[in-house]
């Protein structure tokens, strides 16, 4: 979107995956990995999939988006949900499924076990689908104490809606304390100003699909979008941010002393904080914490947007807050599964795990 800039060139956050004999990512590769973690709060894992193990995902995905009985994800926004805007949902706990996951698991367990014990459990495994019109989420984010992965499965666009992350604004021990003891406090300025953007960005969009022929608003859409009383976290609901009842953004979080803070601090919000848009290949897996600032951006193509996804827990989480972020598939929560768990699970079958593109010359 053009209310605020946000860069697409992600090389800075990206390591090339090379793999070791026994087909997880090289030592070097997982340094470089866990210093962009700790540093920016994300990386981008290029090439760590292959064609057919990302085609073998998509395969899972669709099986679920097929299922007219699928477990949608209740942390997105229903409305989109509803009107088929976005399609977030969990996938089943069954043997493909899990064997998809341990894949990309025991590929990258020398990142991840640099965060996550064997015993933290698996939060979520899910599917998300952005179609065209979709609304573009707040910058937000997910509970702490969580490392999340998005998996390509086929080649993402910018227009598609890319997830867009804001490096650097990961919370550890001590990082109040940078920008000279402000920078939480700049952190919330530059999320209220971003969000007052994005909702501009998404009244006017829905505004001008009303004639709009390619994704033409179905009946009563525009009414739910801006007006509903419902419970919707990523809608320019009008309604809920007069009231203040959007804990993302709304009215009660521009007041004169923070329009004042706004203006103050502009300066240090545009060179301290830079967005980036992650619009990944086929086959990357990016990798970030869960207290990140990021956002799901609205798809303004015809082309379905679709990501794997997948949580672990990193520290210990009291189960009544992971439904703030994550929404378990039933048959995950009848049989919870580990760290430990997965990288002890079968992983996908030698002919789905074909040798990954150019992994021999990126060895050499």
């Amino acid at each position: 979107m053009n209310a605020f800039k946000v860069s697409s060139d992600t090389s800075a956050f990206e390591v090339p995956a090379v793999l070791d004999g026994q087909g997880k990512l090289a030592d070097h590769c997982i340094r470089q990995a866990a210093a962009m973690m700790d540093r920016h709060g994300l990386v981008i894992l290029t090439d760590l999939l292959s064609d057919e193990e990302a085609d073998a995902g998509l395969a899972l995905m669709r099986q679920t988006i097929d299922d007219p009985d699928r477990s949608h994800s209740a942390f997105a926004s229903e409305t989109d949900n509803l009107y088929k805007r976005r399609d977030f949902c969990s996938l089943p706990s069954t043997p493909p499924v899990n064997s998809f996951a341990a894949t990309v698991c025991q590929r990258i367990e020398g990142v991840l076990s640099e965060y996550c014990g064997r015993s933290r459990p698996l939060l979520e495994v899910a599917t998300f689908t952005s179609y065209w019109g979709s609304s573009h989420q707040y910058i937000h984010r997910d509970p702490i104490g969580v490392i999340s992965l998005f998996a390509a499965v086929e080649d993402v666009s910018e227009q598609q809606g890319g997830t867009v992350f804001v490096p650097g604004t990961h919370q550890y021990g001590g990082a109040e304390y940078q920008h000279g003891g402000k920078a939480y406090a700049l952190m919330a300025l530059f999320r209220t100003q971003c969000n007052a953007r994005i909702f501009w960005h998404n009244l006017k969009k829905l505004w001008a699909m009303r004639k709009d022929e390619g994704a033409p608003l179905a009946p009563g859409e525009f009414r739910d979008r801006v007006f509903s009383t419902q419970w919707d976290q990523h809608q320019p609901n009008l309604l809920r941010f007069v009231l203040g009842k959007n804990s993302q953004f709304s009215l009660r979080m521009l007041g004169p002393g923070t329009l004042w803070q706004l203006y103050r601090h502009r300066a240090a919000l545009r060179d301290l904080f830079r967005p980036v848009q992650a619009a990944p290949r086929k086959g990357s897996v990016i990798l970030y914490r869960s207290d990140l600032l990021h956002a799901g951006p609205d798809n303004r193509t015809p082309q379905p947007r679709r990501f794997f996804g997948m949580s672990i827990a990193r520290d210990i989480i009291d189960p009544k807050y992971w439904h703030d972020g994550y929404s378990p598939h039933p048959t995950l929560l009848a049989h919870p599964m580990s760290f430990g768990d997965l990288l002890d699970c079968p992983p996908l079958p030698a002919e789905a795990r074909a040798p990954r593109r150019r992994a021999s010359a990126l060895a050499g």
